[in-house]
């Protein structure tokens, strides 16, 4: 019997999915049998580790380097978070925790307050920058690392802690008594207006409700201080929760209009974000500036915006992650944030760095070739790439300092001066008109002078890599001469340095020196005041037919 065409078709399809479904199914017992194979391996291994290794192991030590270093294999987001680490994971979602309000650092070998957030108990209970915490609750603080310390000055709200500080031009140690409080940190540190048409908000992290105090800045600085334009400061921002991401943009773009959406490989993870609400402002010029260290939430309020025409990008080019995390319960309290879908933004491309694995030193995307990239359009038809973080409009190159101010800030003797300027001054002059005079400096470099300072200049740094692979090769000994004659030459002079870089020390210790007095408000007020990416975003603004033309279609926004 002749099997029509229609029969034999659906034989051959059901065929075919008969042989799928088996294929799939055998791939999945083996993959089963795969983890089921390597847990076997682990779990013997670990017990025999824990039998036989001639010392003593710690196993929670031992399978959270187990776990940190498989999770580090797949990406730099996946993370396991131990029960001892839940309380810093919480705070760094919605900025809150219980403790004294400060920040403290590692100077040293000594543990150091080095910034009391304004308005919080610590603030309040008269401690300052530059106190030296000897102990906390009676607890030497001689051996602990600063997260050992953090952990001790954080605690149950309206419970006291007792803490011993050495300060600077005090004889004996004081005891400081603090009432630990509900502490939320503020994300937007500071807003005001630049001139009389232009405002400034400053966020510092997309924490749970940030849009809520953006939206009162935005609406204080429009309606009642005359703002025509804008500049949303995002530099340093490390981003934090999608949702605010999304609610952030749709301040000032449509409702309607798709901001962000994410893509992975359960489907349950694929979802677009819409502008949901009615907008504050759709027309008001924008000035969104950003930096290397501007990531995750930073890059979709930055790509969407620009991507949508809304407003131009100032600065340079963003960290470049684009990778969205879930957390997800485990055993014990632990909690697992593994990466579970990709960001892409309004042209379609990905925020995500293509290789996350070759980075510069400071995390942030490398130079990607143009065989890597892909060109995608804006809304009014400006031609935009992926590969990575986002691309400003106007880039501004970084400000690099020089290897004498590097060195002054690690070795800490620009904090130190500030410490030592404080305790003897009263007051100073506000954020806006405070500079650093001749007599200050002049001072400062009899403070340098008193204190242990080396440094080498970069020439010196590489004139001393040269020698040493000179003296591996054995070429050192034949040009000896040559090569002390170059070390006499290039060799620094501290007098000559300081003198040269005056204008760059003196900025970095004015902005120290006013933080002692007016706290984190009053340092961003005094950096504003010489800011290369204020100054270009103020210099477009006030010129409508160049802020106009940032959005000529056409136009090829790249940088690499």
């Amino acid at each position: 019997m002749k099997l029509s065409k229609t029969k034999k078709a659906v034989i051959v399809i059901v065929g075919v999915c008969f042989f799928a479904l088996s294929f799939y199914s055998f791939k999945q017992d083996d993959k089963n049998f795969q983890i089921a194979k390597n847990l076997d391996i682990y779990y013997t291994l670990f017990r025999e580790l824990n039998l036989f290794y001639v010392d003593d192991v710690n196993p929670d030590k031992l399978v959270k380097t187990s776990i940190d270093k498989m999770l580090e294999s797949l990406d730099p987001y996946t993370n396991y978070i131990s029960e001892d680490d839940v309380e810093d994971f919480k705070f760094m979602t919605t900025g809150e925790y219980a403790g004294i309000g400060a920040l403290i650092s590692k100077q040293k070998g000594k543990i150091v307050i080095a910034e009391p957030y304004e308005g919080f108990p610590a603030q309040k209970s008269g401690v300052k920058a530059g106190d030296i915490l000897l102990e906390v609750g009676g607890k030497s603080t001689e051996k602990l690392s600063t997260e050992d310390v953090s952990n001790l000055l954080k605690g149950p709200a309206g419970k006291p802690v007792v803490l011993k500080v050495d300060r600077y031009g005090q004889k004996k140690p004081m005891d400081i008594e603090i009432i630990r409080e509900k502490i939320q940190i503020d994300p937007v540190p500071y807003y005001g207006m630049l001139d009389k048409e232009t405002g400034y908000i400053r966020l510092s992290s997309f924490t749970a409700d940030c849009t809520e105090r953006v939206k009162m800045a935005f609406l204080d600085l429009k309606e009642k201080q005359g703002a025509k334009t804008m500049v949303l400061d995002l530099r340093s921002n490390p981003g934090g929760l999608l949702v605010e991401a999304v609610r952030m943009c749709n301040l000032f773009i449509p409702k309607g209009k798709e901001i962000v959406s994410t893509r992975g490989k359960v489907k349950q993870w694929d979802k677009v974000y819409k502008a949901t609400e009615n907008p504050l402002d759709t027309v008001m010029p924008i000035a969104v500036l950003v930096n290397r260290g501007s990531a995750s939430a930073s890059e979709i309020v930055a790509g969407a915006i620009q991507d949508l025409d809304r407003g131009m990008i100032i600065g340079t080019r963003t960290f470049g992650k684009g990778l969205v995390q879930t957390t997800r319960e485990l055993s014990y309290n632990a909690k697992l944030k593994i990466t579970t879908a990709k960001y892409y933004i309004p042209s379609g491309r990905c925020i995500q760095a293509l290789d996350y694995t070759h980075r510069n030193e400071d995390g942030s995307v490398g130079a990607i070739p143009d065989s890597l990239i892909s060109k995608y359009n804006t809304s009014k038809g400006r031609i935009v790439f992926d590969g990575g973080g986002v691309a400003p409009d106007v880039a501004v190159a970084d400000e690099t300092l020089s290897n004498l101010s590097a060195n002054l800030i690690t070795q800490s003797l620009i904090f130190d001066y500030a410490t030592y300027f404080s305790n003897k001054t009263e007051k100073v002059a506000s954020p806006e008109t405070f500079t650093v005079t001749p007599e200050v400096y002049s001072d400062f470099i009899q403070f340098v002078k008193k204190q242990d300072f080396k440094y080498e200049s970069k020439t010196e740094e590489e004139l001393d890599k040269l020698t040493d692979v000179a003296k591996k090769e054995k070429y050192y000994d034949l040009s000896k001469d040559e090569f002390e004659a170059l070390r006499a030459k290039v060799e620094h002079n501290i007098d000559q340095d300081l003198d040269h870089f005056k204008k760059e020390i003196s900025e970095l210790l004015a902005d120290e020196i006013v933080s002692r007095y007016y706290y984190q408000k009053g340092a961003i007020k005094a950096a504003l005041r010489d800011d290369q990416d204020v100054d270009k975003a103020l210099e477009i603004l006030h010129k409508p037919e160049g802020y106009a033309a940032i959005f000529d279609a056409g136009r090829i926004i790249k940088s690499n």
